[in-house]
Formats: C-alpha cells, structure tokens, sequence
C-alpha cells in the first residue's frame, strides 16, 4: 500500500483480544466497515473508500488471518462467527457503536454473520458478489464447479492444501485472479504485488484454507441453524452481483428469504467489484447508505433491478 491508494487516511494498527488488525481508516461521520474477499487485503478497496471518506468515517481492515491482519486466539477454527465477533471487538476499541457493514466476496459472508448475530450494530449491510453459503454450495453444478474448484479444494483436511500451495504460492494466486478479473493483467501491478506478498506468508495460507473449511462445515451449520429458526437481517440489505456470472435465480430472490428488506441489481464487469467497477458500486452504494432512494447502474437485461 502506498499513500496515494487512501489519500488522508491514517494507518490502521488495532490489537484487540482475538486478533492484531491491521489496515487503513478515514474520514468523519457515521462509520462504515469495509470488508474485503479472497485472495486479497483491504487494498481492494483503495477505489471506493477515498469516495466513501468525504461524507464516512471508513474502517478497512484486513481480515483476520489475511493481509497483515493475525489471529491471536487459535483456540478453535475461524469461523465466520468468530470473524464477526473479533470485528465487533475492533469496532469497540474505535468506539464506534453503530455501523454499516459492505462486504465483497469472503468479506461478505463476514459481514452478514455480523449482521444476524449483533442486529443493534449493524445498521446496514450491503453484499457484493455474494448469496448465503448454503445456497452457494448447492449451485454447484459442472461449470460452477469448474469455475470455483477452490471452495472445496482449500476446504480439504489439514494440511493437504497448505502443503500443495507451499509449492508455489504465486501460481495459485495469478490463476484466482486471473480467473476473478477475466486476465491477470487487469490486476494493477503494486496491487498483485501485495497481494502475492501476502499469500507467499504460510501463516495467511492456512488461515484462507480455514476459512473455506468453515463454510464447509462451522458457517454451513450456523446458517442453516438460523434458517431453521426463521433468524433474517433485519436491517436493510443492498446486494450486488455481476451481470455477467449469475444463472438461475436471482441474488435479490435468494436474499429475500434471509433478510427483510432486499435491494438490489447486477452490475457491470467481473467479480472484482470494488477494484473494476468502483464507479458503478458508488453509484448504488452511496445512496443506499444515505438511505435515499437508489440510482440505478444500466446495464444488460440480466441486471434488472429487483
């Protein structure tokens, strides 16, 4: 990361009990908590958080486990409840009591546990990319299969997978990109790099390797215990998705039956929303946490807003 990518903000270096943060925050006003996916750190969001800062005080922290972000407490697996409750830790060493949440791909699945178990902080949430991971497992079909084989690739015991990345980290790593962005080299340079940095620390390779273990087994039983007992997000839901990788139902449809108040549309691009399209995401999401009525993003017939 270099100045330029979070123009006024300041580091972020927050130990809390469960895990050392580390990322960047800015910014005045009501607090937003920027939540970033695999394989990646809070820099891919260096495109939308200096937007959101003019009018938010933003908090962007690496993932527990990812980036320079670590765990502390390795007592028992990081699910994404425990990932939820050590971001609530780090909300109350900042003193914010309340906040939105926006989640992108494995962020998004932390965001919406933080959503469901503590409804008196979260006072909205959006989801880019993402549907719940009891859905998401059972649209695995063939090609979604193909397309995402490292859901059930890095899910596999300890520690098959972490002994076949150690081989070589930075291959592993281009092929997910380049896979997320359409071609490796739409990924900016200092951006793979640190991103490679990172996954070449064995440390961060094996707690993404328990993140996808937990949606295999921890998260797939929390969310499926919630659906059980009729539990939805109470506060209002913004979900995006790519217009160009969603078949079957609909994200909007899907989220209805877990949250109250859905809303939601297809954007252009690929999976990496925040880093490709950070103008069409802007232009939903500032509305959206202003709680204003929603502009919407043109694009093709499949991203019909719902």
């Amino acid at each position: 990361m270099t100045a330029s990518d979070f123009p006024g903000f300041e580091r972020l270096c927050q130990d809390t009990p469960s895990a050392a943060f580390r990322g960047v925050i800015g910014g005045q006003g009501a607090a937003v908590l920027l939540l970033h996916g695999y394989p990646q750190s809070h820099l891919a969001w260096r495109r939308v958080a200096p937007e959101l800062a003019r009018t938010y005080r933003v908090v962007v922290p690496d993932l527990p486990g990812y980036g320079a972000s670590r765990q502390l407490d390795q007592g028992s697996r990081w699910t994404k409840r425990r990932g939820a409750a050590a971001l609530l830790e780090l909300m109350d060493t900042l003193r914010l009591d309340t906040f939105a949440v926006v989640g992108h791909d494995r962020g998004a699945r932390v965001g919406y546990r933080l959503a469901l178990d503590h409804p008196a902080r979260v006072e909205r949430y959006a989801s880019l990319t993402v549907v719940p991971t009891p859905e998401a497992w059972t649209s695995f079909d063939r090609a979604h299969g193909l397309a995402n084989f490292h859901w059930s690739f890095l899910a596999q015991q300890s520690d098959l997978p972490e002994r076949l990345l150690a081989a070589d980290p930075d291959a592993f790593l281009d092929q997910a990109l380049a896979r997320m962005a359409g071609r490796l080299d739409r990924v900016e340079p200092h951006a793979l790099a640190a991103y490679r940095e990172a996954f070449r620390d064995p440390a961060v390779r094996r707690a993404i390797c328990e993140d996808y273990r937990a949606s295999a087994d921890e998260d797939l039983a929390d969310d499926l215990a919630d659906k059980a007992q009729g539990r939805r997000v109470d506060c209002p839901l913004l979900v995006l998705w790519s217009a160009d990788q969603v078949t079957g139902e609909l994200p909007t449809t899907i989220w209805r039956r877990w949250a109250r108040n859905v809303r939601g549309q297809a954007l252009p691009g690929g999976h990496l929303q925040p880093e490709h399209s950070p103008a069409e995401v802007l232009a939903v999401l500032t509305p959206f946490l202003a709680g204003r009525p929603e502009a919407v993003v043109k694009t093709s017939s499949a991203g019909e807003k719902t």
